[in-house]
């Protein structure tokens, strides 16, 4: 015979690691809400009696992160201050047995595709009828939209297919149900997610469908802006361009991580693409849509990079002039195919080499920024701090790139758009007034 319980649960999840990850602890709480479960995210109060930690296990430092975490959280079971601590995610999919063996006070461990499992083990019932349907972790006006799940790509650096699984991408439709459902909850702006945007479609229609999706969610009434984020270069569609191009609500702003520009570092990595096709590449799509902000994410350190190898990305950097550059530095992860090469070069060389290249690139986003001054932007608010407002342009991302501070006497609302002008310009950040 079932007791009753005195006091209802109350599910904390934290999140670590990437937007997907965050997409997946929404979707979790949605389903968890759906069947009358009480569910937070990120809970300061401390009131709730079961975690749920969404690991990430992308590099060492994630995985140092997502270890921690769930150490804490063991600890404040062993208090007495939670009754269970479940972990999910891709630490979770990649370590599993590892993990039961080294921390056994966890109640269970489910992988990257085991919501089902998860929300049975909640004493919950997974409701398939809820597409795109979830608690948003982000302010209500951006969410961000999982296109797909998975890669099919084989760069060698990359463990994401090992945790994730081959490319499945989501209907055009189920795709567009979700977006309309996130305008009625007062989303303004959706940032498109995918391990590999460009390959949205293959599966599901035998050709990629990236442009006719932005077509189609550009026709959603409300849907302000659509940002895409991990575009991958090699055979980039072009008729992508054109839709950014036509439609308005489409950011012109394209998140295409390049990881290199040595052939030879291209090569070891697997990236399907050469030094000259980039270079190629960069100036067509520049001339496609005018003014695009262009993003990119480089890596330092990979397994046989030479001094002349890093000479060359700064040239690279130089002569194509990227408004946002992100670094990481190389992490020798088991089970990818550069793990077979030698990790050779020293840990302090590679943060000394990430350094070096993003000084160069704070040089030219400096300049870049300079230009900005005395023009208006159209600016999305996302806080009030300190006394004054944070917003961002359509050519910045959030988190990852510029913020424009605002000085205003009269009252913004957040999650409204403002025009602004630009009174000054730092390497990384602009300031700006609202005009009429």
């Amino acid at each position: 015979m079932k007791t009753k319980k005195i006091t209802r649960d109350k599910v904390n999840i934290i999140t670590l690691g990437c937007s997907k990850n965050m997409v997946d602890s929404e979707v979790l709480s949605g389903q968890l809400r759906a069947n009358d479960i009480d569910v937070v995210h990120e809970n300061r109060k401390l009131d709730h009696n079961i975690v749920v930690v969404n690991t990430c296990g992308f590099i060492d430092k994630a995985k140092e992160e997502s270890i921690n975490t769930i150490l804490d959280q063991v600890e404040l079971k062993r208090r007495g201050k939670l009754d269970k601590v479940y972990v999910t995610g891709c630490l979770s999919e990649r370590y599993k047995n590892n993990l039961e063996a080294e921390i056994p006070e966890v109640d269970a461990f489910f992988g990257t595709m085991e919501l089902p499992q998860i929300l049975k083990q909640l004493e919950a019932d997974y409701k398939a009828e809820l597409v795109g349907e979830r608690l948003l972790a982000t302010p209500k006006h951006y969410a961000y939209m999982k296109i797909s799940e998975g890669c099919n790509r084989t760069c060698s650096f990359c463990a994401i297919p090992l945790m994730r699984g081959q490319h499945v991408s989501k209907s055009i439709d189920d795709l567009v149900r979700e977006a309309e459902g996130l305008v009625k909850m007062g989303v303004k702006e959706v940032m498109l997610i995918a391990q590999e945007l460009t390959y949205y479609g293959l599966d599901l229609y035998k050709k990629r469908m990236l442009a006719d999706l932005l077509n189609r969610l550009a026709d959603v009434k409300g849907l302000e802006w659509i940002r895409l984020h991990y575009a991958y270069p090699s055979k980039f569609p072009m008729d992508v361009l054109d839709v950014m191009r036509q439609r308005d609500n489409i950011c012109n702003y394209l998140d295409m991580p390049l990881q290199h520009a040595a052939n030879n570092m291209l090569k070891a990595m697997k990236r399907q693409l050469t030094r000259e096709e980039m270079e190629e590449l960069i100036p067509a799509i520049r001339e496609k849509v005018p003014g695009i902000c262009l993003r990119t994410t480089l890596i330092a350190g990979f397994p046989g990079e030479t001094e002349a190898d890093v000479e060359e990305l700064k040239g690279f950097l130089q002569r194509h002039r990227f408004d946002r550059v992100g670094i990481f530095t190389y992490s020798h992860e088991e089970g990818t195919g550069a793990y077979d090469l030698a990790d050779d070069v020293p840990a302090e060389e590679k943060e000394n080499r990430a350094r070096e290249i993003m000084e160069v690139q704070q040089e030219i986003s400096y300049e870049l920024n300079q230009e900005k001054v005395g023009k208006v932007f159209k600016t999305l608010i996302d806080k009030k701090e300190a006394g004054r407002y944070l917003g961002r342009t359509e050519y910045d991302s959030v988190e990852v790139d510029n913020e424009v501070v605002i000085h205003s006497a009269k009252k913004l609302p957040v999650g409204e758009f403002v025009n602004v002008k630009i009174t000054r310009a730092y390497d990384y950040d602009l300031e700006g007034e609202v005009v009429e």
